[in-house]
């Protein structure tokens, strides 16, 4: 179970994954989306 030791005003962006890293800072990650399609390239011919 995980607890809260402190708040540190950490403001948030949608689309990223928080986390305390091995030198115990705030990291964050883009977040990995299943299923969105990306945007087909047009080709020239």
């Amino acid at each position: 179970m995980a607890e809260k030791v402190a708040k540190v005003g950490v403001r948030k962006e949608s689309g990223y994954l928080y986390f305390v890293d091995k030198q115990g800072d705030i990291s964050r990650a883009r977040m990995a989306r299943g299923g969105q399609r990306k945007a087909k390239k047009k080709s020239r011919r």
